[in-house]
């Protein structure tokens, strides 16, 4: 009964407090406590978000709620969406500088945590976590689908000329660029040695075209691929010996790193999880890597990520001296959305259409289903699972799910290869 009084109650008693204090002010009674009252309420208005916020505050919000239902409602790659899209609210909460809060404050948590993302120390966990529970066997069995991994990182050097010519210097254009690579931890690990400024933006764009597979690429694929090539059924991959399963991630990492040094924290980590797996010795490791490890890592990359992404950001130009806003929002940040966008595509596109290519060297059984080529692109298992549901939607006894696996896996190696090229040319 008293919950249904309890608001006009405060409201009197709000009202009352006033009345008292403007008695007393009146009567020249307690002026100064009357004054430090009403300095205190102003500087705690000061303090709040309220009294800090900019608009470009509210759009970002809004971007980050839009992630939280892209994952909750439609189930796009909730594992990284959820954790970006709190950190992009969590970014955007505006406050006073200079009280430690902010991800780009010295000495506050959220910079301690973004140091992994800054100095490039959460990708390389990543991959080990994804060498870990990653089965290379139909890539060995067909080593030839390996080309189309490959094919597929035309989308990074297309992307890479398309910043060239909207004016990024080159090294921030090798960093916008392996977002046609569809890998976000490699993008992170890029854009950290050659354009940390830009890489909230690469990272969020990166991410997102990823949690977007199955919107974005089905459309491509129907338009590229005919209806009768669509059908096309492939045989069964052939059983991979243990022996060769071991083998491969040494052989792998020698040959890899040995063309692309400068990807070894990369390659390095994600061939010795797969070690760790394949070994059947070090199972308790193999477990650690794949479930605890990267599961602790990706909260961490994304929240931290999804946090630096301020609308708001003011910093001194070091040319000029004068005072300016360094936000996630500007022109630079809508360019590398735009690259990134037309680097997914060209980077589907790449892979389907040297798939049929390969066809016309290909005799009877031996022909692949051009489908499994936009799976070129390293979103793993995403885009795997995508070459499977439209290759049953043409045939529902056509399964492609391991066959689009092998240029998958390989699009990982060709994308943290061709990072690796990108600094060997631009660092």
């Amino acid at each position: 009964m008293l919950q249904k009084y309890k608001l006009p109650f405060l409201l009197f008693v709000l009202l009352f407090m006033g009345a008292g204090f403007n008695a007393f002010a009146s009567a020249g009674v307690g002026t100064d406590i009357f004054e430090k009252a009403l300095e205190g309420v102003e500087k705690f208005w000061n303090f709040t978000g309220f009294a800090n916020a900019h608009f470009t505050n509210f759009i970002m919000i809004a971007v980050g709620l839009f992630f939280i239902f892209l994952a909750i409602r439609y189930d796009y790659e909730p594992l990284l969406l959820i954790p970006i899209g709190i950190g992009i609210l969590i970014g955007n909460i505006p406050f006073p500088p200079g009280n430690k809060i902010g991800l780009y404050e010295e000495g506050s948590v959220l910079n301690y945590l973004y140091f992994g993302v800054q100095q490039g120390i959460y990708p390389p966990l990543i991959f080990l976590g994804i060498g870990a529970m990653t089965d290379f066997s139909s890539l060995i069995s067909n080593p030839k689908l390996m080309i189309l991994g490959a094919a597929a990182q035309v989308g990074i050097f297309a992307t890479f000329w398309g910043a060239s010519i909207l004016g990024f210097a080159p090294a921030e254009s090798g960093a916008i660029a392996i977002i046609g690579g569809a890998d976000g931890p490699t993008a992170i690990f890029l854009s950290s040695k050659l354009a940390p400024h830009l890489m909230g933006a690469i990272a969020i764009a990166a991410y997102s075209y990823m949690a977007l597979v199955p919107v974005i690429q089905p459309p491509i694929m129907r338009l590229l691929i005919p209806m009768e090539e669509r059908k096309i059924k492939m045989k069964p991959p052939r059983a991979v010996s243990k022996l060769e399963k071991i083998l491969f991630p040494i052989v792998g990492l020698l040959l890899t790193t040995f063309i692309s040094p400068s990807a070894l924290p990369l390659l390095g980590m994600l061939f010795f999880g797969n070690l760790l797996k394949e070994s059947g010795v070090t199972e308790r490791l193999a477990d650690t890597a794949r479930n605890s490890l990267i599961n602790i890592v990706t909260i961490l990359l994304g929240v931290t990520v999804g946090a630096s992404t301020q609308a708001v950001r003011i910093v001194m130009d070091p040319n000029t001296g004068e005072m300016i806003n360094k936000g996630f929002l500007s022109p630079d940040s809508m360019k590398i959305f735009a690259l990134g966008a037309i680097s997914f595509v060209v980077a589907t596109a790449g892979g389907l259409i040297f798939a049929r290519i390969m066809n016309l060297f290909l005799k009877g059984d031996k022909k692949i289903n051009p489908l499994i080529g936009a799976a070129g692109v390293s979103a793993v298992p995403d885009s795997a699972r995508v070459v499977q549901a439209e290759g049953l939607k043409c045939d529902p006894t056509n399964h492609l799910l391991m066959h689009a696996m092998a240029p998958n896996v390989s699009g990982v190696i060709g994308s943290a290869v061709a990072a690796g090229i990108m600094l060997a040319f631009l660092m």
